[in-house]
């Protein structure tokens, strides 16, 4: 697949224009060097002329060559020195332009890598399910690794390679048209076989890429599950799989590689033919008198010199075929487009009054005909319709996929229902922005994330603006005092990824806390309590009550203690209202599908 030239232009004016000061200190530092390197050459020309007409005793090339003010010797003395100061000066120079150059592109790489990032958490949930973390990772870092000599070097030390073989042949052609000629039409010849070879590779890099990610992808979601994969006897399937995937990987690799080294290949062939038309062109010329020694050494390191930029050249073509193809990846991932169209800057400011203004803890909930599914095969929700007033507590019972934990991702909008509408406080929840919907909403869900961050980080989800002593307070409200009292280095204490080294119940608890913190105005609880023991889960509770108080709160739950504080029952029954009503009133109806639960047992009926 070929890459529109605007596609590259539009990186660079994105990720370049923040950092021009410091792109236009690379362009002149390299422009300096291109300087130097052009003159070095005059200098020994004049050097090696200067000697030889010296040794010759040839005073009319003495006196054309030297100054009268100066000696033969005190000449060759300041030449050298000129030639040694250029060369110094010249590797000064590079190196800071390396090293500005690593800047410029590191910063460009980490932006781009930042904003992939960003774009991806604001994609809806559907892509996420659809893609493996490890096959994200490798998208978000591997491809963008890829363009870090692109952003660092490419485009300006393209261009100054193409003015330094510019300025070579323009030297040339005053020495003699004739080299002029012949060194043109042999750089010509050169970029042509590099531009073509880069178009039959260029392909190759693209599917290496869809490979290399598609083995990480494969590799981190089976590392995070090794102890299912080692409790049920899978390792030896797991490692099955993982050489199918080393082994689809090897053929593409080899033809990308051998794409490069067929490029390195034509680079030596064409700079051995180079060389043999210099020496032809420049001893024909030196064996007729039309050259000095001094002229054909200096043609000589033109040649060599000529031979330079076009092996950068070679070398940031290859550099280029990966970046084509992290390119082509990048650009996918940014076209892709979320399902869920965010309000953010044209939120309704009167949408968010009228949200804020009904009460300062809680608003009403309301889901009016809302029919969703993940397939359009497969219904979830059926025209389902409830009121949930301002404060009250509703109690969510239903059987295994039922539809109850889809029904607490609508009302965070990781999907859009297929039809009808979801209100908060009267306010369609489409006409809030995402970041602003899901401040009012928490969750806590029967698995839990930790990060491999510090306690505070975990709980703040590092939000600098939680004070420390309200943490405190919250982990003491919920009955971790003696925890946290425990814990090496306070609130800087690393917890491991995925809660390592703690208990289902304190894991548990931290995501209470994370709720505690965030003040929201309706909880969800899907099944919050299920992982823990009967002594936690009752030092929970008084915490509960206290965090319920004033909210609207959704309960889902298969235990007959946690629904016992909820003010409304709705059971649902493959994703439509088997029955909806207030608690008491069920309670006391034995016809009500509620009253048989209770009397049946609910955790037999409901799985």
């Amino acid at each position: 697949m070929k890459i529109p030239i605007q596609q590259y232009w539009i990186l660079l004016k994105v990720y370049f224009r923040p950092q021009w000061p410091m792109v236009s200190l690379l362009a002149l530092l390299l422009l300096m060097s291109i300087g130097l390197q052009l003159l070095n050459p005059q200098i020994l020309r004049h050097f090696i002329d200067l000697a030889v007409a010296s040794s010759k005793g040839n005073e009319q090339a003495l006196n054309d060559a030297a100054k009268s003010s100066y000696s033969i010797a005190t000449e060759l003395f300041i030449t050298a020195l000129l030639f040694t100061g250029a060369a110094v000066l010249n590797q000064f120079l590079t190196l800071l332009a390396q090293y500005v150059g690593e800047n410029v592109g590191w910063k460009a790489t980490n932006e781009l890598r930042g904003d992939l990032a960003e774009h991806c958490l604001r994609l809806d949930l559907s892509f996420h399910k659809e893609h493996t973390s490890g096959e994200m990772v490798e998208r978000i870092d591997g491809d963008v690794n890829s363009l870090s000599n692109f952003f660092s070097s490419f485009v300006i030390a393209l261009m100054s390679n193409m003015v330094l073989l510019l300025g070579v042949l323009i030297v040339l052609f005053q020495v003699d048209w004739r080299i002029g000629l012949g060194m043109t039409l042999f750089v010509i010849f050169a970029l042509l076989i590099m531009k073509q070879i880069r178009t039959i590779a260029a392909p190759f890099w693209v599917k290496v890429s869809i490979a290399r990610a598609e083995f990480y992808g494969f590799v981190g979601e089976h590392l995070a599950g090794t102890e299912d994969t080692r409790s049920n006897g899978a390792v030896s399937h797991v490692m099955r799989r993982f050489y199918e995937l080393l082994r689809n990987w090897l053929p593409v690799s080899r033809k990308a590689g051998l794409a490069g080294y067929s490029m390195w290949m034509s680079s030596v062939f064409v700079f051995a033919l180079g060389n043999a038309l210099i020496i032809i062109l420049g001893g024909y010329l030196w064996t007729r008198g039309s050259l000095t020694i001094g002229t054909l050494y200096m043609i000589f390191y033109y040649t060599e010199l000529l031979n330079r930029p076009i092996e950068n050249i070679r070398t940031q073509l290859e550099d280029l075929q990966r970046a084509d193809s992290s390119i082509i990846r990048t650009q996918e991932l940014f076209q892709t487009i979320s399902k869920l169209k965010d309000a953010g800057a044209t939120e309704s400011v009167s949408a968010l009054v009228q949200l804020n203004s009904r009460s300062a803890a809680a608003f009403n909930v309301d889901f009016n005909n809302v029919s969703f599914g993940y397939t359009a095969e497969d219904r979830v929700l059926e025209q389902l319709s409830f009121h949930l007033p301002e404060g009250k507590v509703l109690g969510l019972l239903g059987r295994t996929g039922s539809g109850k934990s889809t029904l607490a991702r609508l009302l965070l909008r990781f999907y859009d229902p297929d039809s009808g509408s979801i209100s908060f406080g009267d306010v369609p929840i489409h006409t809030l922005s995402l970041r602003e919907l899901r401040r009012q909403v928490g969750i806590v869900t029967q698995d839990v994330q930790l990060f491999h961050a510090s306690v505070r980080d975990n709980v703040t989800l590092y939000d600098p603006e939680i004070q420390d002593a309200r943490i405190i307070e919250v982990l003491g409200d919920l009955g971790l005092t003696s925890w946290f009292n425990s814990l090496p280095n306070g609130l800087e204490t690393k917890l491991a990824a995925g809660g390592g080294g703690l208990s289902a119940g304190e894991a548990q608890l931290l995501a209470f806390v994370r709720v505690f913190l965030n003040n929201p105005k309706l909880i969800i609880l899907d099944e919050a309590s299920s992982r823990l023991d009967p002594a936690t889960e009752q030092l929970i509770e008084q915490a509960v009550n206290k965090l319920l108080q004033g909210r609207t709160a959704i309960i889902i739950a298969h235990h007959l203690t946690t629904i016992q504080r909820a003010d409304q029952i709705l059971i649902l029954d493959q994703g439509k209202v088997l029955e909806y009503g207030e608690r008491l009133h069920l309670l006391n109806d034995p016809s009500s599908r509620f009253n048989r639960l209770l009397q049946t047992g609910i955790e037999e009926v409901m799985t």
